[in-house]
């Protein structure tokens, strides 16, 4: 089995070919946006159908190498499929492939053909790069242009995955806004500071969208780009700690699937605020950078059903009788049916202790996912207590 992952490589780029990438990047993106107006016209989104249409006065009209036509056409209809609206294309990245570039090992450079015919760059990387690099082949890449004039590639490499065993032990984590993460075994990272962020530039948007000027539309495209990089950097620190842990450990991570949580979250009564908030919620961008950092680490991830892990107790199984109403308070869990209640002093916060308790169900739900053999999670059901099979609980 292999993952598929890109390495982000810094291009060194000689004051006097820096205009040839500029001039490469800017006769693309005019390419991608002939098409675009082409397959708009006609109504084709079909690939062949679009190259024979639009490739001889594309590569006429821009001068461009065969190649890189050939890529617009595909990065067209490929955005196509990903929006359901593409704007206008701007000049800060192009597509390459195995005939537009080679990645070259033993001198750490890579040659790309630009509009003036294949050029050498020398690549400056550190030591994690070069592993990821080490004995590939890649043959797929992208060129982009930072908005301060840097230069980088990314190589797409494969990376060989082993097939993992079962493991004994399990961490259960439990995503939420409150808290963004919290694991079976105590740890939990807050989201009071993300949620911060992002309603100080939900105010500033505000503000702004209402000015309806150039200056205005650029500064919300820096707020945008500034917000997500800080949402990114939040989720891969969460998710590099996770992983590392469950490396230490030798077990599994067991996450809920959130799959259309937003839409039923968005069904209730909700005020405006709280729909924002949830629609902003990047618990998808946390599970695929786990995924993605699992696999290289040859970490199992396993995905549980989310009914009831919330209001379920970890010791005995037991739910309220009442369907209505639970035994959860808040981020406060205490068990009416044994009278368990997570010790603040030995979890340092009792608002995390609900979350922890969910965590621990997670964990349970998830060592029954990777070991089919183990029982199952004891649950209590209009009074009864009964053992539900795993067959039952993911069925």
């Amino acid at each position: 089995m292999t993952q598929s992952i890109s390495v982000k490589c810094k291009l060194i780029v000689p004051s006097n070919l820096g205009g040839e990438i500029d001039r490469t990047l800017e006769s693309f993106a005019d390419a991608c946006n002939r098409i675009l107006e082409a397959a708009k016209r006609d109504n084709c989104w079909n690939t062949t159908k679009l190259h024979h249409k639009v490739y001889k006065p594309v590569r006429e009209a821009t001068g461009l190498k065969a190649n890189h036509v050939c890529q617009a056409i595909r990065r067209v209809i490929g955005n196509a499929k990903a929006v359901k609206q593409i704007h206008r294309f701007r000049p800060t990245s192009i597509s390459l492939d195995v005939r537009t570039f080679v990645y070259k090992e033993e001198s750490q450079s890579v040659g790309v053909t630009l509009m003036c015919g294949r050029v050498e760059f020398k690549l400056s990387i550190g030591g994690y790069q070069i592993a990821l690099l080490r004995g590939q082949a890649p043959t797929s890449a992208t060129l982009n242009k930072t908005k301060h004039g840097g230069y980088f590639i990314n190589f797409v490499v494969d990376i060989p995955t082993q097939p993992t065993g079962k493991t004994p032990k399990v961490i259960g984590v439990d995503l939420g806004r409150r808290d963004i993460a919290t694991t079976s075994t105590g740890k939990s990272w807050s989201g009071k500071q993300i949620q911060s962020v992002r309603d100080r530039y939900s105010k500033i948007r505000a503000n702004v969208q209402s000015k309806r000027t150039r200056s205005s539309r650029r500064l919300m495209r820096r707020l945008s780009g500034r917000e997500r990089r800080f949402q990114e950097w939040l989720n891969h620190n969460i998710s590099k700690q996770l992983v590392q842990d469950a490396k230490r450990l030798n077990a599994a991570l067991a996450f809920e699937d959130l799959t259309n949580i937003r839409e039923s979250l968005n069904q209730k009564p909700r005020s405006k605020v709280e729909r924002r908030r949830t629609n902003n919620w990047a618990f998808y961008q946390l599970r695929l950078f786990v995924g993605n950092k699992a696999n290289i680490a040859d970490i199992p991830v396993v995905f549980v059903p989310p009914a009831y892990t919330s209001q379920t107790c970890s010791r005995c199984g037991g739910i309220h009788p009442l369907q209505s109403k639970s035994y959860r308070n808040g981020k406060i869990f205490k068990c009416g049916r044994c009278g368990f209640e997570h010790d603040s002093e030995a979890l340092a916060s009792l608002r995390a202790s609900a979350d922890i308790n969910a965590a621990l169900n997670i964990a349970a739900l998830g060592k029954s996912v990777s070991l089919p053999e183990s029982l199952g999670m004891s649950c209590q059901l209009q009074g009864q207590m009964s053992l539900f099979p795993i067959s039952q609980i993911c069925g």
